[in-house]
């Protein structure tokens, strides 16, 4: 089978007044913000505090720290297996766009930031669960990420990605509670100072079968290191301006759901192991149900399950065995 999947692209501006489409997952960041009595005081908090951390970043020629405002789009991509006009929801990601306001210009910045995708849900929440469950060691199933690292690469080298994007994604999470972090001398402007780590997690794993490698650096007055996943040089591929947006915008998201890590009282030293455990940390003004995620996250796994892996399996089987990247 050597036909590709069609890709289609929607976008969605993502501000005060952004309401979750039916189609969107809600476990997603900023879905979660936009539900609930205080969704919209939720939204006016965590975009203030991105524009803050933004102009915080860029200090020169921004003498009073409000030259810049950051606008995000919600790109939400689906799939057509048969071609047959029939989709799926697949990934969402956010594109960050950067205003400034003395120029009177709207500069361009990186889609990728925050990562959401129903096919990861099924993996994480029921395909892995379900493989260790009643066993005493863990383990990861055979081929485990396969399917939906071919599924990312596919859409990166689609004619729909390459039509809306003139950049390969960045990606940006939070650093694994079960690894420890050692800061290196090697310190970049804006993306601050390099960590690494001795092995990866599973998620550095699994985020390698889509194709994209992992560097881990602490932004200037950040708690701790913010993990990046991209294609090419992290360092050399994006400016200045496009770096601050992701780390403005993704330092913001995690602040609110990782408090313990990202809003800790003191930042991380030279041996650094996050833990969730930490109770010297300060709360947001933006309300986050973190269990409530972490039940829907099995939910739309289970409805991935039921309506795209069993439905497909033979179609996504065999495209998967015959797909070269």
């Amino acid at each position: 089978m050597s036909k590709e999947f069609t890709f289609t692209i929607k976008s969605i501006c993502f501000d005060e007044n952004y309401h979750p489409s039916d189609n969107s997952r809600i476990t997603t960041n900023f879905a979660n913000l936009a539900r609930g009595e205080r969704r919209q005081d939720n939204l006016r908090n965590a975009l203030r505090m991105i524009d803050n951390r933004f102009n915080t970043l860029t200090h020169w020629d921004n003498p009073k720290a409000d030259r810049y405002s950051v606008e995000l789009e919600i790109i939400s991509v689906d799939i057509d297996v048969e071609g047959n006009g029939e989709t799926f929801p697949t990934i969402e990601i956010l594109k960050t766009n950067i205003v400034d306001h003395k120029s009177n210009k709207r500069i361009e910045g990186i889609v990728g930031n925050n990562f959401s995708s129903y096919v990861r849900d099924y993996d994480f929440s029921v395909l892995l669960l379900e493989h260790n469950k009643n066993q005493s060691q863990f383990s990861l199933p055979q081929g485990y990420g396969d399917l939906h690292g071919k599924i990312f690469k596919s859409f990166l080298n689609s004619k729909a990605y390459q039509d809306n994007f003139s950049k390969p994604p960045v990606i940006c999470l939070s650093v694994s509670s079960s690894k420890t972090y050692h800061r290196t001398e090697n310190q970049h402007p804006v993306l601050g100072v390099e960590y690494q780590q001795d092995e990866y997690s599973l998620t550095d794993e699994y985020f390698a079968k889509m194709g994209l490698q992992v560097r881990y650096f602490m932004p200037p007055n950040s708690a701790a290191p913010l993990a990046f996943y991209f294609q090419g040089d992290l360092l050399g591929d994006y400016t200045n301006l496009e770096l601050i947006s992701t780390i403005s915008t993704m330092e913001t998201f995690q602040k609110i759901y990782r408090p313990e890590i990202y809003n800790a009282n003191s930042a991380a030293g030279k041996l650094y192991q996050p833990s969730l455990k930490n109770q010297d940390y300060s709360l947001t003004q933006v309300d986050y149900d973190r269990e409530e995620r972490s039940q829907l996250a099995i939910k739309q796994g289970k409805f991935t399950e039921e309506q795209f892996i069993k439905p497909y399996k033979d179609i996504l089987e065999q495209w998967a065995a015959n797909y070269a990247a």
